[in-house]
């Protein structure tokens, strides 16, 4: 993999709600990525949005001194997205004076989510390709509470193309360049499907976009997810009406573990109108 400069600062931003029993492997993957990666300075933030439970709590204590956990009330994972990228950016500007926003990665990803310890560096490999915004695809931990025809619809649907790229775009593995994200407009204030709102800002725009399967992490498949129509709700629709036994025999639990090789484009392709649907 090409090295990757020094000059790059790197903002981490998660959002979490009811999240204590996921949120401290999260935080601990994100930094064993980081500690992975080379780059000038880093900043974590957690936001624990709305949250009944010890979230915030788990989060400070997995964190330390190596980030910032913010609770909101806003109820909204834009919102929620939107307030940690403007904590990040506070925080990289107070330690290291003449920022530049050309050279600041901004990663998204969710409380229930497991990055691999190359995920921050994938993502700056291809930020110092060229990309001002990344789009990276998901690994789905286990289907085992959903209907047993699902794993094979995800599979069937999940789709790549011949090339390594994709039409997926998930807020659990997104990256954006600061001075393209502030272009935009940053993340939209929106209960659902923030995510593909922002990147369709940013290719409005022209800013120059990569879909690549290099660029991976393992979500949750949980039955009850967190967002108003989010992932779990997608992986809820695609349970087929055939009773189990009748169900496809079961397979692996996402075509990405199928991938002999990860190989990235510079071409964003078209959306497929299926695929490109699927919420983060």
């Amino acid at each position: 993999m090409t090295p990757v400069s020094e000059g790059w600062s790197i903002g981490v931003v998660i959002p979490a709600h009811d999240e204590a029993a996921t949120i401290g492997a999260c935080i601990v993957n994100v930094r064993r990525s980081l500690g992975a990666a080379t780059f000038a300075d880093a900043a974590v933030v957690v936001v624990a949005d709305r949250c009944r439970d010890r979230t915030a709590d788990a989060a400070r204590t997995a964190l330390g001194a190596d980030g910032t956990v913010i609770d909101t009330t806003a109820g909204n994972v834009g919102t929620a997205r939107r307030v940690g990228t403007g904590r990040v950016l506070h925080d990289l500007r107070r330690r290291r004076r003449g920022l530049r926003h050309d050279h600041t990665w901004l990663l998204a990803t969710d409380a229930d989510t497991l990055v691999p310890v190359d995920w921050v560096r994938s993502h700056l490999c291809l930020a110092e390709a060229g990309a001002a915004g990344v789009a990276g695809i998901v690994h789905v931990d286990t289907f085992a509470e959903h209907h047993a025809s699902v794993a094979d619809a995800f599979m069937r649907t999940y789709a790549f193309h011949d090339d390594g790229s994709h039409p997926h775009v998930h807020g659990a593995n997104l990256g954006v360049r600061a001075d393209a994200y502030l272009s935009v407009g940053g993340w939209p204030e929106l209960d659902t499907a923030e995510d593909h709102a922002l990147w369709s800002r940013l290719r409005n725009d022209g800013w120059p976009t990569v879909s690549s399967i290099e660029a991976r992490v393992t979500t949750s498949g949980r039955l009850v997810g967190r967002a108003t129509r989010g992932f779990a709700g997608h992986l809820g629709s695609l349970a087929s009406p055939v009773p189990a036994a009748a169900a496809a025999p079961g397979r692996a639990h996402s075509v990405v573990t199928s991938l002999s090789r990860a190989t990235t484009t510079n071409r964003d392709p078209a959306p497929d109108a299926a695929a490109a649907t699927v919420p983060s």
